[in-house]
Formats: structure tokens, C-alpha cells, sequence
């Protein structure tokens, strides 16, 4: 697999807006608009520029993912690294090939493009999420 470049790191946080005057006005990190991502049951907002780019996920449902893993770690905690990828579906199914667990085995829709994530189990505890080049335009390099 060819690991492409860092695309952001994700906290998940109870709520977006309590968060964000930290990361915004203390850090000084510009935020982009909140969005609702109601199939993934979250909202999401982006913060920083290029590489230095920031997600904070807030859950909408107390029974989702998210909110789950809230409940287990407490406030504000470090949800997943993404990293972008060449050709998302040819990974996943290199991935899948060498027995790598994975939570997707198909691209999905994220909220900046197409995603998949790789079980935490697979990589010692760490959610990873990767991220389609194609589907991202020309915002990365």
C-alpha cells in the first residue's frame, strides 16, 4: 500500500461549539462552516489549512459510534488519523488481501470525499481512515 499524505486528525467532542473557541480563537486555527453528516449520524467542522488540518466530530445520536466511544474515553478525545490514498477501492482490496481488518469494505461517502476505515484492532488501537485522492480535487497535492 502506498500511504499518501497526513489529511487530518479527528477529536471527537461532545459539542462542535464548545470546543471550537479553543482550537479557533486560542490555537488560531480558521474553521470552516459545521456540517451535518445525518447518515454517519454526526456533525463535523474542519479547522487549519493544508496539512495542519484539524476535524472536530460531535455525535447526534447517543447510540452511534461516536457517542459511543465518547462514553468509553471521556471529553475530547482523538477519534482517528486519516490519510489519503491513491485508489481507495484498489487498497481495500489489497488490504482485505493481507488480512488486514477492516471496518469498510467498500469507499463511502465522507465528508470531504470517499472514505473507508481500517478496524482499530488491525493497527494496535488506533482508528484509521483513508481518504481517495480522486475524490478531493485538487485540494492536496
Amino acid at each position: 500500500m502506498n500511504l499518501g499524505p497526513l489529511h487530518h486528525i479527528a477529536i471527537a467532542v461532545p459539542r462542535i461549539e464548545d470546543a471550537l473557541p479553543f482550537y479557533r480563537d486560542t490555537l488560531g486555527l480558521r474553521a470552516e462552516p459545521v456540517r451535518a453528516l445525518p447518515d454517519q449520524r454526526v456533525r463535523v467542522t474542519f479547522l487549519g489549512e493544508g496539512r495542519q488540518r484539524v476535524e472536530l466530530i460531535e455525535p447526534t445520536d447517543p447510540e452511534s459510534g461516536v457517542a459511543r466511544f465518547l462514553a468509553e474515553r471521556g471529553r475530547n478525545s482523538l477519534h482517528h488519523v486519516c490519510f489519503v490514498v491513491e485508489d481507495l477501492a484498489v487498497t481495500l482490496r489489497s488490504l482485505d488481501r493481507d488480512g488486514v481488518e477492516l471496518i469498510d469494505q467498500a469507499p463511502r461517502r465522507g465528508a470531504e470525499g470517499r472514505v473507508a476505515f481500517i478496524h482499530p484492532r488491525a493497527s494496535g488501537g488506533v482508528l484509521i481512515e483513508l481518504i481517495d485522492r480522486a475524490s478531493l480535487g485538487d485540494s492536496i497535492p
